[in-house]
């Protein structure tokens, strides 16, 4: 094994990169493309300077990867990706704004609506009876904050 990292060349990192590349496509979220783009870049200073040890190499690799994450994690969530479905994966937030109407009876504050095919609990400043139409004003965890509407 030592003999293989003594002997590693530039094109070697660049095939680890183009590797982890395609890792990136099959895992979630956004993680080995910044450790790919440091291997590039391992590749690239070692294509200039080919008598590079092997220890520095990791080294540098290492310390990039960490770099360009924190990098990369900011600018992501300084620019988020733009969709036409911001609340696609959060599904109490899809709720918010929509009229229900009440299968049962609110009582000291708190009760349950059926929405679409789940069952929700919900909190209300008032008590409702049931057949009241209720609006969803808001989300605290897994509770809907609704008022009549």
């Amino acid at each position: 094994m030592i003999e293989f990292l003594q002997n590693i060349e530039f094109w070697h990192w660049w095939m680890g990169a183009a590797l982890l590349l395609i890792l990136e496509v099959f895992a979630p979220g956004i993680v080995f493309i910044w450790i790919s783009i440091s291997a590039a870049i391992i590749g690239a200073v070692l294509f200039v300077f080919p008598d590079m040890a092997w220890e520095l190499q990791f080294s540098i690799w290492g310390i990039l990867a960490v770099i360009s994450a924190v990098i990369g994690r900011n600018y992501i969530r300084r620019n988020p990706i733009k969709t036409d479905q911001p609340t696609l994966n959060k599904r109490g937030e899809q709720y918010v704004g929509r009229i229900f109407t009440l299968d049962e009876p609110v009582k000291d504050g708190g009760g349950k609506i059926k929405v679409d095919d789940s069952t929700w609990k919900i909190e209300a400043e008032e008590d409702f009876e049931k057949g009241t139409k209720i609006k969803v004003t808001g989300l605290d965890g897994v509770i809907l904050k609704v008022e009549k509407a």
